[in-house]
């Protein structure tokens, strides 16, 4: 998709100065694919970063300015939940290894500027799970998803238990023991994850993973998922932490080799790849290079291209139509198929589209 005919918001990620020449129609569009995106603050940060926060009309300004509050009051929710898990889990000895958004705001990343998201995620070693979900309910957090098959699906086949939330502040942790579920075809070591990840400085006993491992899970997380709702924030947050690491050799270096040792050379080159095409991310050639050793055959790839360039828009009425409907429901099939063997899924699917229903029915 070349960038003439990106959406508004692609092309203004891609370059943030465009935000200086925009008018108060572009604005309104912009701000419309921004908050389905759920990229709002973000605009806000890029445009103080790049000065041209002063260039946007005052409407557009006082959006921007709203969200950069609901940003800053979000991060501090963080710092405190953050808090409370390292106290819940201190006795066990055990550091609060961080995931995605909570790692990104703990450690105060550009990837973390005004991005907001709905749970913080934890990784912990399986065997500890017992431990940790009852020092978690010691402190507040209760377990959902009750139903028999939801817990039998958590807890047997995922990478995580079922999600919990605070009892008073609402807030939801999700505990996971490795980053893909146990079904899926790839299957990374959490052990090797959690033996190189690293303190955040001023923040005893919080660590977050190293900058390859952060990248992968980010990679991961997008392309081995179904569900492309906000997937133009989670490339961005892909975009980020590469523009973070631009000159870092030895992070360039080491990226492709630890991704093929983990297993997840896919997620990696498609990252690279659509990141690069889609936000024109500076990837090294070699990188690349090195990367496209894991890239699909010919006509696989094309197919990707169709859907990824389309379900990785913003989930707006002015960014496809149709035909990014289409695409998002193909890759969410694509992400089940890839994390269940087809038995399993399904078997999945039946339970949740007629005994989960008929379950609820007969409840209420």
């Amino acid at each position: 998709m070349p960038m003439k005919r990106a959406p508004i918001l692609v092309a203004v990620l891609a370059e943030p100065r465009r935000m200086a020449g925009l008018d108060r129609a572009a604005w309104q569009l912009l701000l419309r694919q921004a908050l389905r995106a759920n990229l709002s603050a973000s605009l806000h940060a890029l445009a103080v970063e790049h000065g041209v926060l002063d260039t946007v009309p005052a409407s557009a300004r006082a959006h921007l300015a709203w969200a950069a509050t609901l940003a800053a009051r979000h991060l501090q929710a963080v710092d405190w939940e953050i808090r409370m898990i390292g106290q819940a889990l201190a006795p066990l000895g055990l550091p609060v290894l961080l995931l995605k958004g909570g790692a990104y705001a703990a450690a105060r990343l550009p990837a973390g500027r005004g991005r907001l998201f709905s749970d913080i995620d934890i990784l912990v070693p399986r065997a500890a799970l017992p431990e940790v979900e009852s020092a978690l309910m010691l402190h507040g957090w209760i377990a959902t998803h009750h139903d028999a098959y939801d817990q039998r699906y958590y807890r047997q086949w995922m990478h995580e238990i079922p999600p919990m939330v605070h009892a008073r502040r609402d807030t939801a942790i999700d505990v996971h023991h490795t980053i893909l579920p146990l079904t899926a075809r790839a299957r990374p070591d959490p052990d090797t994850l959690r033996a190189a990840a690293c303190a955040v400085p001023g923040r005893p006993g919080v660590q977050v993973l190293s900058a390859p491992d952060m990248l992968i899970h980010s990679a991961t997380h997008l392309f081995y998922d179904g569900e492309f709702g906000k997937g133009l924030r989670d490339l961005y947050d892909i975009h980020r932490l590469l523009q973070e690491r631009a000159g870092d050799a030895a992070f360039w270096e080491a990226l492709p080799a630890r991704a093929r040792a983990l297993g997840l050379g896919r997620p990696l080159y498609y990252a690279l790849r659509y990141s690069s095409a889609l936000l024109g991310t500076p990837v090294p050639a070699t990188a690349q290079a090195a990367a496209d050793a894991a890239r699909p055959a010919p006509p696989l790839r094309w197919l990707m291209d169709q859907l990824f360039r389309r379900a990785l828009m913003p989930d707006h009425p002015s960014c496809g139509g149709a035909a990014a409907r289409l695409a998002r429901a193909l890759l969410y099939v694509r992400g089940n198929w890839l994390r269940m063997p087809p038995a399993l899924l399904a078997r999945h699917l039946f339970h949740k589209a007629v005994l989960s229903p008929r379950a609820e029915q007969v409840q209420a």
